[in-house]
């Protein structure tokens, strides 16, 4: 009980629900950071892992595509997993999951035990980015809350794969590689401790929906297969029969998953939740600047080490300015997304980043520096990737149903990961090709094939402001994309909450 009149003028039970909602958003926060920060961390402490444990250079990438299988393969599973059995529950059983095997990656002894560590990483992952994005959409009330804790979301996922590069530069040094893994796990215990203490029991009322077993197996299988392919491009290129005959499969299987979803009463996915142009545009987007995106951290972390000769620290302090413009950015588009409306921040920010990326390929040489090359474009680009998230994340939830909200945040994650995947597959390939093509020395060959990578880069955020110019220009504010006759728990925090949707509170009716 309280005594005296709460501070601010609120009720007391509108100051519990408040400091709840701070304490669902913190530990949301961290679930996002750690889950990007995984994605990262491992690949400057690669050489150190090879020569401890011995892998073949080959064998070597399995550290980073087995997370990204995992991860990338079972997100759709993940998300629709938390609209089933609770929001609560997935959460908690995704940390535990991704707990455990960062501890046992930290301390195996072999490449097969650290491989199948890092797959069940990607499991536990899977689980928790879309739970994290979906406790948003169902807890935090639409408006200038909401606007605010997608801002921090988006800052905390690119903050972890920026921090990711830096502090696995710092780690390997001062504590051996284990260190990047072992990291995790006080992170988690602490994201444990603040989920049973402030995320409210998983409840429902009326049938619980059953699992699209059909689905899941059909979408987990076509997914992961399409991510082995594109990340063996490096290795088998493009044209080999084995990239050719794993992709087609891949294909048949997504082919076969959407006529599945399509006849299902109770879909994994349900096809329709594309027919929304919001929810189409966001997850268009979000493959777009993505692909952009992660192919630029990794190919200014190769500029960096075999042009530049930093070492893992260096490498990684150098990407601070990224954290900076993120935040910035992110900040920027919290303040104005209700006024500016969502079309136009999409645009404005997928230009910015192309204007940053294209000052990346038109800057990057081999006797370049920090201040010449990574300052300037690193601070122009990150704004406008900053702008973004709270655009897309408004998007990908309007007019969804609360009780489809993990589906939505599955689907919004999927496509992210296929972005990066095929992203950084074809720009690969792209800056070998020009590499091999160029004249001088090693560093300006480099330099040359960097150079293009981050020109098709800046190409690809121009086609994400089109998409978003485009599918946004004459958006509803909030189309039910839902099945009526959902039932739902009017219980902030609870499985489903009751709402017919989730509406757009940022204004997407201004576009156009």
């Amino acid at each position: 009980m309280h005594d005296a009149g709460p501070r601010g003028g609120g009720t007391p039970r509108d100051e519990d629900v408040e400091r709840g909602h701070r304490g669902l958003l913190a530990v949301v926060l961290t679930v996002q950071f750690l889950v990007s920060l995984d994605m990262s961390v491992v690949n400057v402490a690669l050489p150190d892992i090879r020569s401890d444990l011995g892998f073949s250079a080959d064998d070597l990438l399995w550290v980073v595509n087995a997370y990204a299988l995992a991860f990338g393969g079972l997100l759709m599973f993940g998300g629709r997993l938390a609209d089933i059995v609770g929001r609560r529950r997935t959460l908690i059983g995704g940390l535990v999951v991704f707990g455990v095997a960062s501890l046992a990656g930290g301390l195996v002894g072999s490449p097969g035990g650290l491989v199948a560590a890092r797959a069940v990483q990607g499991v536990g992952a899977a689980a928790l980015a879309p739970v994290a994005f979906a406790l948003i959409a169902v807890t935090i009330p639409a408006g200038p809350a909401r606007a605010r804790a997608l801002g921090l979301w988006g800052m905390a996922g690119a903050a972890g794969g920026a921090v990711g590069v830096l502090a696995g530069g710092l780690l390997t040094e001062s504590a051996g590689w284990r260190s990047v893994l072992l990291v995790n796990v006080p992170i988690v215990a602490l994201a444990l401790v603040g989920a049973v203490r402030w995320i409210a029991s998983d409840r429902r009322t009326g049938p619980r929906p059953r699992l699209d077993l059909a689905g899941a197996v059909l979408v987990t299988l076509g997914m992961t297969t399409l991510v082995f392919g594109l990340v063996r491009t490096e290795t088998h290129g493009w044209a080999s029969a084995a990239t050719v005959a794993t992709l087609a499969v891949a294909v048949l299987l997504i082919a076969a998953f959407v006529l599945v979803e399509g006849r299902t009463r109770q879909p994994l996915l349900r096809i329709g939740l594309l027919a929304a142009r919001p929810v189409l545009a966001a997850n268009l987007f979000v493959l777009l600047l993505f692909s952009g995106q992660f192919a630029t951290f990794y190919f200014l972390s190769l500029y960096m080490q075999q042009v530049l000769d930093y070492g893992p620290t260096a490498a990684g302090l150098s990407f601070l300015p990224f954290c900076v413009g993120i935040v910035v950015g992110s900040l920027v588009a919290t303040r104005t997304v209700a006024a500016v409306g969502i079309r136009r921040l999409l645009v404005v920010g997928g230009l910015i980043g192309a204007v940053g990326f294209a000052w990346f390929a038109l800057a990057v040489s081999a006797d370049g520096t920090f201040w010449t090359v990574m300052l300037g474009p690193s601070l122009v680009a990150s704004v406008g990737v900053g702008l973004c998230f709270v655009p897309l994340g408004t998007a990908a939830i309007t007019g969804v149903a609360p009780a489809e909200a993990g589906m939505a945040s599955g689907l919004l994650n999927s496509f992210r990961q296929i972005g990066g995947s095929l992203g950084l597959a074809v720009l690969v390939t792209v800056a070998a090709r020009t590499t091999d093509h160029a004249s001088g020395a090693p560093g300006e060959r480099l330099s040359s094939g960097y150079a293009v990578a981050f020109g098709s880069a800046a190409g690809l955020l121009v086609a994400a402001a089109l998409v978003a110019f485009v599918l946004l220009s004459r958006t509803p504010a909030a189309r039910p994309t839902a099945p009526q006759g959902t039932s739902d728990t009017p219980r902030a925090g609870s499985d489903a909450p009751a709402a017919p949707a989730i509406p757009d509170p940022a204004g997407t009716e201004r576009a156009g």
